[in-house]
């Protein structure tokens, strides 16, 4: 494939282990790994790629299993370039590589309150694709506008009509790229702010094992949602208390393994292949339903090939 790639002025890197770049460590390689310049670059590859090539945007892999037989595509990555943070009154712009933590910190020293994107792991592109939240809020409640490249090489703008914001998703087209999302938050004292994440931090150190190797919740949580993707507290119910209820926190899988600290994380242990950690949550799912009729649904992304006989 790489032979049959338009020019760019970016980086190309044919083979590249997958496992690099994700939070969990495991997975195989990509096909092409491109990496472009600017979104001048990233439009013209596109535009120029044969149609049949498939195409997978990738973050910082804080949300992703990617299978033990890689993937057969071109993976973009977004780095320098798409990172810059501006503040404007109450508006955020951040490209789609800044880091949710950065732009909540830089946010909040503005006087700009975004405290929740603090302990999302990950970048601006993914939570905008697929509508992260947490502590009761998501981006779909602070979310104005983003610009993309689609899959043919054209800039446009998208609004949240055209992202139909749901529970940890959004109709985003297959293959577009987000490269900078608007989002307006609401006016705070900085010092206040500052508190404010510093307790989120703390809570979320005293609850979730951040110190192993997880790509965060491995489940959506089996509650109701309304279409703005906020949780219906009438049907509040946790997957880490279902997984519990079904014997399977601490389960074990090769170097895979539910939490003990919270049953609801997946953990590479050290030796774990993405096949052990797919396989490890598939076994929780079965047992969940076959335990209480619940059937959990995976949070985390998983894409590619599984290994070769």
């Amino acid at each position: 494939m790489i032979h049959d790639l338009p020019e760019t002025r970016g980086r190309l890197t044919p083979g590249k282990l997958l496992s690099e770049l994700t939070w969990l460590r495991v997975g195989g390689a990509a096909d092409v790994l491109f990496q472009p310049a600017d979104v001048e670059d990233l439009c013209t590859f596109l535009g120029g790629l044969n149609v049949e090539v498939p195409v997978f945007p990738m973050g910082v892999g804080s949300n992703l299993i990617v299978r033990d037989g890689g993937l057969r595509a071109v993976v973009i990555r977004l780095g320098r370039g798409f990172n810059a943070i501006e503040v404007e009154g109450t508006r955020v712009t951040a490209g789609a590589a800044a880091l949710d933590a950065h732009v909540a910190r830089r946010a909040a020293e503005t006087g700009v309150d975004l405290t929740f994107l603090r302990t999302i792991p990950g970048s601006v592109g993914g939570a905008v694709r697929m509508n992260a939240g947490c502590y009761g809020s998501y981006v779909a409640d602070v979310f104005v506008e983003a610009t993309a490249v689609t899959r043919e090489g054209a800039l446009v703008t998208v609004t949240a009509q055209d992202l139909d914001f749901a529970y940890r998703q959004t109709r985003l087209p297959e293959g577009w790229v987000i490269v900078e999302a608007t989002f307006e938050g609401v006016p705070g004292d900085p010092d206040a702010l500052a508190d404010k994440m510093t307790d989120q931090l703390a809570r979320r150190d005293a609850s979730q094992p951040t110190k192993d190797r997880t790509a965060g919740s491995t489940f959506r949580n089996p509650a109701g949602f309304s279409s703005t993707g906020r949780a219906d507290d009438s049907q509040d119910l946790k997957a880490w208390k279902v997984i519990d209820d079904a014997g399977m926190r601490g389960a074990r899988r090769g170097g895979a393994q539910m939490s003990e600290m919270h049953s609801n994380f997946l953990v590479n242990t050290g030796t774990a292949t993405a096949a052990d950690l797919e396989g490890l949550g598939e076994e929780v799912r079965k047992k969940v339903f076959q335990h209480s009729g619940i059937e959990l649904h995976w949070e985390i992304m998983r894409i590619g090939e599984p290994a070769q006989e």
